[in-house]
């Protein structure tokens, strides 16, 4: 955290961030880019996955709720589908995903959840975990 360099924490982060997404999308990510976007990169692999997702104080599959929560908060579906699969990945089951849907329905709205069961659904269907 806060004791490491910018090099080990962009090390840290990048492991995280690959163990998390997967090489795959990290590969996709890094191979798109450009002069234009790698300040970008290196800004959220530092500090969302070197500072943020390697604290200690929360575990993984926690973190993983609290963004699927504002990602449908802020109508991101494409990283809210992105985070279903990285919640797979962090321990989170299908039913799990199902509760974290309907606790934001009561704070994010019905309409959002209604979406949200929608674009959950394409994914755990799609990696047959449902």
């Amino acid at each position: 955290m806060t004791d490491m360099t910018d090099s080990e924490r962009k090390a840290a982060g990048m492991a995280v961030r690959r163990t998390v997404l997967g090489d795959a999308h990290v590969d996709r990510a890094e191979a798109t880019k450009t002069e234009f976007t790698a300040d970008f990169q290196d800004l959220i692999t530092r500090y969302a996955w070197g500072d943020i997702w390697t604290r200690p104080g929360l575990d993984r599959k926690t973190r993983s709720a609290m963004v699927l929560t504002a990602m449908m908060a802020l109508g991101h579906w494409e990283e809210f589908r992105m985070h279903v699969r990285a919640g797979l990945t962090n321990g989170l089951t299908a039913d799990d995903i199902k509760e974290v849907i309907l606790q934001a329905a009561i704070y994010c709205g019905v309409p959002v959840a209604n979406h949200a069961f929608k674009e959950a659904a394409e994914v755990i269907d799609g990696l047959g975990k449902g």
